[in-house]
């Protein structure tokens, strides 16, 4: 809780509170969200200007802290007010509410900036001023303005009168040309979303033995000397060790893995040896290693020397003879086992910490970061945004937001004159970013872990097939609702089924079924077609398997969609194919069922061959619902013609209903194909003719005939009453094309 004491001079009391980070979205806007008990307790207001006190002096404005912080005498500031402040987190200072009286409308504010050096228009400064509207501000100050998406940080140079200001649209701003030398906050954990507790993790690792080693030393233990941080690429976790170093003031040494490796004898060695004897003079200090694995791979499976010396040496540096005092190592890599495992042993890297792909909350915090700078619409929805982007990494969201902001660019490029040597001050405050803009990019910035197994596919709604209602439903229930309603399943204590086998005869829309699952639920979709996975080599294609199995587990939620399953899957014991096909089943049994658990991934198989299947994959646990997809019947062929002819200008004789119910027998595919040739027909007898008429059907169906029998028929539903029955191997196997 907070202390208060009396001022002496003005009886004014002073609380002291300890600083926290902000949320991500209020940095640079100047406000200190407070305990909302200390607000109550001393009668301050949303909007009260607090003289907040550390090494350094300066003013935020007031607003209500979260419910979550109440009680515990903090207040959250972000890294510009603290560097104002000269505090750092976990630091205390003192807090005065200032009366209406001591805090004067300026008159004059002179601003310099810290970065860049660009000539200031009028139209420039206006744009400033509005920015900085009703902003309290101190001399010394730093403060920072988004000026085409760049974040620009400005000193306060100058203030009439002193003191604490308010600037109002009658104060004068005067922008100098000329950076001026100041630091400005780096890397910071406002700067990171989504990993609040592996913040909290490393912090207690990194920053509690670099500021208090007291702590380890009164309860006799040595603090943590090294810290591995691993997970997909672009989740953060470089980003992670600036902020550590910067918050924690350490002297920080980077280290990216390639760049130590020589082609002289002995001087990879030597450089390493170096950096360390660096590091221990200007202790306290991090060094990261950035793709440790690139320098300290297995020795065992590397053909140099010079790799090994390099691991030896590090071994040594680590946890040789000699102390290395207050020096902490963070690493990164996505390739954890690729490293050496002498390395991954306590003493060395005491601490392994993943950082994993942020979740929907993550998303948001990581959305609300990149966007606070930026002129959103008021249809912009971001909570939208974070639900959609499944799989999405931090480098992902970052770069979906510079696409949004760029096809909003392009939109107002008409009116923007590039032979000008300013933009028109109008133009820059009317652009804006719309939801239509973040929909755009998303459709072309795809997850990156999926890149190189990521299949573009076509956008099939529900509505896009005809019938097949019963089908549909099973499927919504199957895979939208455990996506959409995870909480319904958590509460009856029930798993959602693994996996959906899709059979029937050719063409009754299997795939196009897969197709809707992946548009619909808004997961990202795997498509893999069966014989591609088919290698020379042996051991590539349960190697594929395995590869395609994790990444889903990795960027969940996930469909996994096989076409022509029986081409990888047939019945072990029936190949004559050098077993490949047989190694295959295993690991497709295994990754389904097996030790490494498949949450939020379900796989859909298609099939017109359910009887070559091997028996194994059809038991509960791993293909659980067994669909089949029938032949259309009258009303499904009325819907599937209506779909297929809704672009084709019909003539008036043409009825669909009677057309449907000449083609018993027809696949969906069946149909398609007997619009098209319809068409070719009405073309044929007229190259002008702008209408088919119901002659061009009629002679269409003597030309495309039903592909589907009674028999064929009758054959799946008697496969399939005995594949739910569970019977054995000999009893699913009926000749189904003799």
């Amino acid at each position: 809780m907070s202390l208060s004491t009396p001022s002496n001079k003005s009886g004014k009391i002073k609380i002291t509170l300890r600083v926290l980070e902000s949320e991500p979205r209020d940095v640079g806007k100047g406000i200190a969200r407070v305990d909302p008990a200390i607000m109550e307790r001393y009668g301050i207001i949303n909007g009260d200007i607090l003289l907040v006190e550390g090494r350094k002096k300066t003013v935020v404005r007031a607003v209500e802290g979260y419910e979550k912080d109440r009680g515990l005498g903090i207040i959250r500031l972000d890294k510009f007010s603290r560097q104002n402040a000269g505090v750092k987190i976990g630091d205390k200072v003192i807090v005065e509410k200032l009366d209406e009286n001591e805090v004067q409308k300026a008159i004059t504010v002179k601003l310099a900036p810290t970065k860049y050096y660009a000539p200031i228009d009028p139209g420039t400064i206006g744009y400033i001023k509005n920015r900085l509207l009703n902003r309290p501000v101190l001399e010394e100050d730093l403060v920072v303005i988004q000026i085409l998406g760049q974040t620009i940080p400005f000193k306060v140079i100058l203030t009439k009168p002193k003191g604490p200001v308010i600037i109002k649209r009658n104060t004068n701003i005067i922008v100098l040309e000329r950076p001026m030398d100041h630091a400005v906050p780096r890397v910071t954990y406002e700067d990171i979303g989504g990993m609040k507790h592996i913040v909290q993790r490393v912090r207690e690792l990194v920053e509690l033995p670099l500021r208090h080693p007291e702590l380890f030393r009164r309860l006799g233990i040595e603090p943590p000397k090294g810290i591995l941080l691993y997970g997909p690429p672009g989740t953060g976790k470089t980003l992670l060790a600036k902020a550590v170093a910067n918050e924690a003031e350490a002297y920080f040494i980077a280290i990216n893995g390639p760049e130590i490796i020589s082609k002289f004898y002995g001087e990879s060695e030597q450089r390493l040896r170096e950096i360390f004897e660096q590091a221990k003079k200007n202790a306290p200090a991090i060094i990261f290693i950035d793709e440790i694995d690139a320098i300290a791979p297995k020795r065992d499976e590397v053909m140099g020397e010079v790799e090994r010396r390099v691991v030896a040496q590090l071994l040594a540096l680590m946890d040789g003879l000699e102390s290395r005092g207050d020096v902490i190592v963070i690493a990164a890599t996505n390739r954890p086992n690729a490293l050496d495992p002498a390395l991954r042993r306590p003493g060395r890297f005491d601490r392994e910490i993943e950082v994993p792909l942020p979740d929907k909350q993550g998303r948001l915090e990581i959305l609300q970061i990149h966007t606070r700078g930026m002129p959103l619409a008021n249809d912009v929805d971001l909570n939208k945004l974070a639900e959609i982007t499944h799989g999405y990494t931090g480098a992902d969201i970052a770069a979906l937001v510079k696409e949004a902001a760029l096809h909003a660019l392009r939109r107002y490029m008409p009116e923007i004159d590039l032979e000008s040597e300013t933009i028109p001050v109008e133009v820059l405050e009317k652009m804006e970013v719309r939801m239509e803009d973040f929909l755009a990019a998303y459709k072309e910035i795809v997850p990156s872990g999926l890149r190189e197994i990521y299949v573009e596919v076509p956008e099939v709604s529900w509505d896009d097939i005809g019938g097949l209602e019963d089908v549909k439903q099973e499927l919504r229930r199957a895979v939208e609702w455990p996506m959409k309603y995870p909480e319904v399943f958590k509460r009856l204590g029930i798993k959602p089924p693994r996996g959906i086998l899709l059979y029937g005869p050719p063409g009754t829309g299997k795939t196009l079924l897969a197709k809707a699952v992946a548009t619909e639920s808004g997961a990202n979709f795997i498509a893999v077609r069966g014989p591609e996975i088919l290698s020379k080599w042996v051991g590539e294609s349960e190697k594929a398997i395995r590869e395609i199995f994790r990444k889903a587990r990795l960027y969940a939620p996930a469909v996994i969609f096989f076409d022509e399953i029986d081409a990888i899957a047939p019945a072990r014991g029936y190949a004559f194919d050098s077993r490949v096909t047989e190694r295959i089943v295993s690991q497709l049994l295994t990754e389904m069922d097996g030790i490494n658990r498949l949450d939020n991934v379900v796989v859909i198989a298609a099939t017109n061959r359910p009887d070559i299947l091997d028996p194994a994959l059809l038991r509960p646990g791993r293909f659980d619902k067994l669909i089949y997809v029938p032949p259309p019947d009258l009303n499904g062929r009325i819907e599937i013609l209506k779909i297929h002819t809704r672009n084709m200008p019909l003539a008036d004789d043409v009825d669909l209903y009677e057309i449907a119910r000449l083609t018993e027998g027809y696949s969906g595919a069946d149909l398609e194909a007997l619009v098209r040739e319809a068409a070719m027909r009405a073309l044929k007898e007229n190259i002008e003719i702008n209408k088919v008429y119901m002659r061009h059907f009629l002679e269409a169906m003597n030309e495309v005939r039903p592909s589907i029998t009674q028999d064929i028929v009758k054959l799946y539903e008697e496969w399939g009453r005995k594949a739910r029955q569970r019977l054995p191997r000999e009893y699913l196997k009926p000749a189904m094309y003799t």
